[in-house]
């Protein structure tokens, strides 16, 4: 995969990068791929899996600062997405 490449993934939205992911699911599944087409979109599929979960762990980490309390510690509140 060239650079480009991975900066065009790095520059995607989370929903973005989900949906040419299961995209590329649809067609590993249907098995109606050449095999060196395959192995292409299987290694950007692992690139778009990688940053999906970055994304999320991003998202999980400003959660839990949002629901911190002035202290650190956590708040036994439920957050408001409101």
């Amino acid at each position: 995969m060239s650079d480009q490449t991975v900066t065009d993934i790095e520059k995607m939205s989370f929903e973005q990068a989900l949906r040419e992911l299961e995209t590329i699911v649809r067609q590993l599944e249907g098995g109606e791929v050449e095999l060196e087409k395959s192995i292409e979109i299987y290694e950007r599929g692992s690139k778009l899996k990688s940053h999906c979960e970055a994304r999320l762990k991003a998202a999980e980490l400003k959660i839990e600062q949002i629901v911190q309390g002035p202290d650190g510690k956590p708040t036994t509140e439920s957050a408001s997405f409101e």
